[in-house]
């Protein structure tokens, strides 16, 4: 399948389409399952994951019926967690540094200029750390499957001020998710972070509650944060992706064939979104250039040691564990 035309992705949310009304009524399946997402529709992530379950159903015969419900319809993030646990949903696509607050370990991705690039990214989550990741989400009563979905690297916007090195953080009101590991690291970069839910954030820049938050350049594409932010800094400060969960007493329901089925469909779909999100990287600056937003190139060897004369990787080091840390480290390099 060709990837997704940009002008569908960046189209936002305004426009989504209506999801489709199911046809074939959910007791003609002999088992019928909920798959969640926190993305529009036309989010990479959704495609892929509605073609997955198109090839699930097709290869069951029909007798695994998976539908959608993207875009927060069953709720927030931790509503929809909740729901993956109790059983009410089956599959949930949650970002790791969100998990944390079920799975600490599924945060370790997330820490500030650890990976320096997609290659170091994927070989970490593809191999060791991301087998230890999995086995720590197992733990928990869930079950993640083998290939992460990239959400992307993180970068800085703002309203106020051109952000290149560390000192120009110094009391820079700053948007985070509702996460510790987010909250520390710009903390000891010197800026007042402030935890805002995603859904609030285009009005708290508009009305300068605060003066710039931080996102993949798709997303800040998608919900037209451009519209209220004037400066791009190119931090790449934290890589945040997506884990395929399910809940283990529904995936343990299906036939040990299903199973492998279903592994093997979302995986290849997460492959797919990965190849989705790099073309779009390529093309999403240059769009939102063409929006306004003025771009930055940021100093990030300079914020990487400034995190670090601040005690943010000892810190964190200690809150992971010499296991997990030294999984990381393997991988990235010496941090701490």
């Amino acid at each position: 399948m060709s990837a997704l035309p940009r002008r569908a992705l960046l189209a936002g949310t305004a426009a989504l389409p209506l999801f489709a009304i199911r046809t074939r009524p959910a007791e003609a399946a002999e088992f019928s399952y909920k798959l969640a997402n926190n993305v529009p529709v036309t989010h990479p992530m959704a495609v892929r994951q509605q073609e997955a379950a198109n090839r699930i159903k097709q290869a069951t015969n029909g007798r695994l019926d998976i539908q959608m419900f993207p875009n927060n319809q069953l709720g927030s993030d931790t509503d929809m967690l909740s729901q993956l646990r109790s059983g009410a949903i089956d599959l949930f696509t949650m970002s790791g540094l969100i998990l944390s607050t079920l799975v600490p370990a599924a945060s370790i991705n997330g820490v500030g200029f650890a990976f320096k690039d997609y290659p170091t990214v994927w070989k970490a989550m593809d191999g060791k750390l991301g087998a230890y990741v999995r086995g720590e989400i197992g733990k928990r009563g869930l079950i993640a499957m083998d290939k992460m979905w990239d959400n992307g690297f993180r970068q800085i916007t703002s309203s106020t001020r051109a952000i290149k090195t560390p000192a120009d953080m110094k009391g820079f009101k700053i948007r985070v998710p509702v996460s510790p590991l987010w909250t520390s690291m710009f903390t000891a970069l010197g800026a007042s972070p402030i935890s805002i839910n995603f859904s609030e954030v285009y009005s708290a820049l508009q009305t300068k509650i605060a003066e710039g938050q931080e996102n993949p350049l798709t997303l800040i594409a998608i919900a037209k944060l451009y519209e209220v932010q004037k400066y791009c800094s190119l931090t790449s400060h934290m890589w945040d992706g997506f884990w395929m969960l399910a809940n283990r007493g529904s995936f343990n329901r299906l036939p040990k064939n299903m199973q492998e089925i279903v592994a093997q469909e979302l995986n290849k779909s997460a492959l797919d979104e990965r190849a989705d999100i790099a073309r779009l990287n390529d093309s999403v600056e240059a769009d939102l250039k063409k929006k306004g937003l003025v771009f930055i190139d940021a100093d990030k060897p300079a914020f990487r040691a400034a995190l670090k004369k601040a005690g943010f990787y000892a810190e964190w080091k200690k809150k992971y564990g010499e296991q997990a840390w030294g999984i990381l480290e393997s991988e990235v390099g010496t941090l701490s």
